[in-house]
């Protein structure tokens, strides 16, 4: 009956009865073997209670057999110090006081081995420290013991026969014990909720600032959710397991960036490499963004870790040029999963590189920028983080397809869907044709290419094309945000010689590194297409150069 008056642990997946005066008792007066099965037989009326929570196969058996042996390994230890037999073969009673230190002994044992047993199965569980667990969750649950070990010894010590009026006096001690044990527990219960929606309330407000700097920043758009990830990931497999900690990294990767919202927009949309003045003012962006945040209250070390994700293990980072273990592990962590992130994503101004090229540059970055430790756990952990982060973008790609889908109006919709007139569009394309081959002969590039902007389909086609390799591009079309023209397309932002090949390769042609360049072609704020152009090998557009001039000229055209 006790076994089924069950309370939970708030924040954990574990329960406790009121039985353990019963337990204590049947140690007492009939030995260890009754007492194993004393507890054997509660873990199981407990498990089966708990059925209704769809509680696995192996906890139950867990809970049988593994819990039993705390009891029979304390019990022992109990007749060993108080040398006597089980009580009941004794026919008078036995005094309290020679039975004290043995019964204090006996219960320190059964509530450390009991509790840690527990600690150990749930820290492996959720992979985190089980000292931690214990002192935060079971530390407090000795007075459980203690009560229990205290009333079993008054029993045991100035009774021999359980009689009605005796029950009458320890029914309502295990009854209060029950509803101050349950009181207990529910303010925790309470406490531990409210802190769960502080916590709620604090990355919804990282997440909306997050959604700032995306917009802010678009050349890294998406950087930091899978810098987040991968940042996290990566402090587990350092065995990081104060969750204050994690904490603090799942919230710094998504706003490391925050002292961007201070950087003028030409700088952190330049589609080139930086100047040293543009990249001083670039260095600026960490311990602005500290500041901002050093604002806010949050209840884990979140600003450390911005301020200084850009230190380098030699001490020549910035802001404050910290060197080794003075940089704090979460820094240390986002500098590595930051640069990895940056150097397999495009950039105008130069290609992705692949997976294995990243890791080589950052094992040679090994000592000198990064943690030696941190780059050869990233390394080995690579491929595990590496699919969790796909698998994660394509549960959110999948959501956003299900979401715009659902957006898209029906045919009987009274919206008016835009049409073309395909008369129109022919005569269009040969004057375009026309604009095209007068500006190759001009300037002597390799191929233009014009992409008209499709309102009904939102993406880009291919509406004339000049050049040797015209063929490549006929016909072609791509969505908002491919490649360079389709990311000039999105951010309404030229591109001057970027690599050729972030264009090119995917056509499935070997091409050479040129340079080319890309226009939008805006009328007011409506995108009307891009104007794309290929340089010869080993010639690169400049402002002041007369091919750039006239082809901003065409691109004038037209509008």
């Amino acid at each position: 009956m006790s076994g089924s008056a069950t309370l939970k642990l708030p924040a954990l997946p574990a329960t406790i009865s009121v039985s353990e005066t019963f337990v204590f008792t049947s140690v007492l007066l009939f030995g260890p073997a009754a007492g194993t099965l004393i507890v054997a037989l509660d873990a199981l009326v407990i498990s089966l209670w708990s059925l209704r929570h769809q509680n696995p196969l192996y906890k139950i058996f867990f809970n049988v057999f593994a819990l039993p042996v705390a009891i029979w390994v304390g019990s022992q230890i109990f007749f060993l110090m108080a040398g006597i037999q089980p009580l009941v073969r004794h026919s008078e009673t036995q005094p309290i006081g020679a039975l004290l230190l043995p019964l204090l002994c006996f219960t320190l044992s059964y509530f450390l081995l009991n509790s840690s047993i527990i600690a150990v199965a749930i820290a492996l569980e959720r992979g985190v420290s089980a000292f931690r667990i214990w002192r935060e969750n079971f530390a407090w649950i000795s007075l459980n013991y203690f009560g229990g070990a205290s009333v079993a010894a008054l029993l045991v010590s100035y009774t021999r026969n359980l009689e009605f009026s005796q029950l009458a006096i320890i029914v309502p001690l295990l009854l209060v014990s029950y509803l101050t044990f349950a009181t207990a527990m529910g303010r925790a219960e309470d406490t531990n909720r409210h802190l769960v929606q502080l916590n709620q309330l604090y990355m919804s407000t990282i997440e909306t600032l997050a959604m700032a700097i995306d917009a802010k920043d678009q050349i890294t758009h998406g950087h930091i959710r899978r810098v987040q990830m991968y940042a996290i990931g990566l402090a587990r497999e350092l065995g990081v397991s104060d969750e204050t900690q994690i904490k603090a990294i799942e919230a710094a990767a998504l706003l490391h960036d925050m002292g961007k919202l201070a950087v003028p927009d030409y700088i952190l949309n330049k589609p080139g490499p930086l100047s040293t003045a543009e990249f001083s003012r670039m260095k600026r962006h960490a311990s602005i963004g500290a500041e901002i945040l050093s604002s806010i209250e949050f209840p884990y070390p979140v600003v450390p870790i911005v301020r200084h994700h850009h230190e380098n293990w030699d001490g020549s980072g910035y802001p404050d040029g910290l060197k080794g273990t003075e940089i704090p592990i979460g820094a240390r962590v986002l500098s590595v999963v930051d640069c990895f992130d940056a150097l397999t994503s495009d950039r105008p101004y130069r290609r992705r590189l692949t997976d294995d090229e990243a890791l080589r540059t950052l094992r040679e970055r090994r000592g000198v920028m990064y943690d030696p430790l941190i780059i050869d756990t990233f390394i080995t952990a690579y491929p595990k983080l590496a699919a969790t982060v796909r698998a994660e973008e394509e549960a959110a790609k999948h959501l956003f397809f299900e979401i715009a889908q659902s957006a898209v109006p029906s045919p009987s919709s009274s919206i008016a869907q835009p049409t073309y007139d395909r008369g129109s569009v022919s005569s269009a394309v040969i004057t375009i044709d026309q604009l095209l081959r007068s500006a190759r002969d001009v300037t002597g590039l390799d191929d233009l290419v014009f992409y008209e902007y499709s309102k009904l389909g939102g993406d880009l086609i291919v509406v004339s094309a000049i050049g040797e390799r015209s063929h490549l591009f006929l016909k072609e079309k791509l969505a908002i945000g491919e490649r360079v023209t389709g990311w000039v397309a999105a951010n309404r932002t030229a591109v001057v010689n970027s690599d050729s090949r972030l264009e090119l390769e995917s056509t499935g042609q070997s091409v050479a590194s040129t340079k080319c360049t890309a226009l939008p072609i805006l009328n007011g704020d409506e995108l009307l297409g891009v104007l794309t152009a290929f340089a010869p090998p080993g010639v690169r557009f400049a402002d002041q150069d007369v091919s750039l001039t006239v082809w901003q000229n065409l691109s004038g055209a037209f509008r």
